[in-house]
């Protein structure tokens, strides 16, 4: 296992230190390798260092500006900063790059999605679902921009999946239930769906004033 392996086994055990110092060695020892820049720029980003965590992987694309982990990496940064267009270019410089992974589609969709660009965040989320089946978040992500585009079966569908993967999730009962009444009005349906949300004395806020709302228009309709 060379420096660069053990210290991202020492980042992933929580050893920042330690990984800091291989890396840091890395570095001396291969100067022209953007590798160990990108690995250094990780466990920065890591720690909330932003700004250096920046320095590192601007530094790994000069010496070779094709390699998409870094790119990734980037993104990545961007991203927790809610820079959203940034971290859009960047990912999207990762797919150029050849890069291709669950992950990778997951984080450019979902930047799609804060800057509120729906229909360019659906094919990268599909994507990302294809790669990663039974990727709970990412089929969950998906559902939901496919329910906030008006695909409101593929969102029930995209759900249902959800819940193989996390049995009676609440996040997505109560969103399918929300699709069924977008989609059919189906109050019935859409309760049995916010009523499953709640079970075992889960708490979820939007199922109970969901359940709230058809309580009042069963008392009115009395």
């Amino acid at each position: 296992m060379d420096k660069n392996q053990l210290g991202i086994k020492q980042m992933q055990e929580g050893n920042l230190e330690e990984a800091v110092k291989l890396f840091t060695e890395v570095i001396e020892e291969h100067p022209s390798d953007p590798v160990g820049y990108i690995n250094f720029g990780n466990v920065l980003l890591s720690m909330d260092d932003f700004e250096r965590a920046e320095l590192f992987f601007k530094r790994a694309l000069e010496l070779d500006d094709t390699v998409p982990a870094a790119y990734y990496s980037l993104g990545n940064l961007y991203y927790e900063l809610e820079r959203y267009q940034e971290a859009a270019d960047s990912f999207q410089n990762a797919t150029k790059q050849g890069m291709e992974n669950g992950d990778l589609f997951f984080m450019l969709g979902m930047s799609f999605v804060q800057m509120e660009v729906l229909t360019l965040a659906m094919p990268y989320l599909l994507r990302s679902v294809e790669l990663n089946p039974e990727d709970a978040e990412a089929l969950f992500q998906y559902g939901i921009v496919l329910a906030r585009s008006g695909f409101y079966e593929d969102a029930i569908n995209m759900l249902e999946r959800v819940l193989l993967v996390k049995s009676e999730d609440p996040d997505a009962l109560y969103n399918i239930g929300a699709a069924y009444l977008a989609w059919q009005g189906d109050i019935v349906l859409a309760k049995t769906y916010f009523e499953r949300a709640l079970a075992d004395g889960t708490t979820h806020e939007l199922a109970e004033n969901a359940l709230n709302a058809i309580q009042d228009l069963e008392n009115e309709a009395e």
